[in-house]
């Protein structure tokens, strides 16, 4: 049986509820939030996002993590990329 939580999105603070491992990319766009993409591969970093309080992965190769009822995902962009 799969799980679902809560993933809030900022600065945007948009909250929807997802399966674990389902991709993160998905789950933003059902959102309505945008995570810049690149190579879809991992490769290039540009869908970089950090996880508050765990850490930071690329979202086009990553799925809802496990191990909690609610997540947040950073969009905040840095400022020296």
């Amino acid at each position: 049986m799969s799980q679902a939580i809560a993933v809030r999105f900022l600065p945007d603070e948009v909250t929807v509820k997802a399966e674990v491992g389902e991709p993160l990319l998905e789950v933003a766009q059902r959102a309505g939030v945008t995570i810049p993409t690149g190579c879809l591969m991992g490769s290039c970093h540009a869908c970089e996002v950090e996880i508050v309080g765990r850490s930071t992965l690329c979202a086009c190769i990553s799925g809802v993590p496990a191990g909690a009822d609610e997540i947040t995902v950073n969009l905040e962009s840095d400022p020296l990329w």
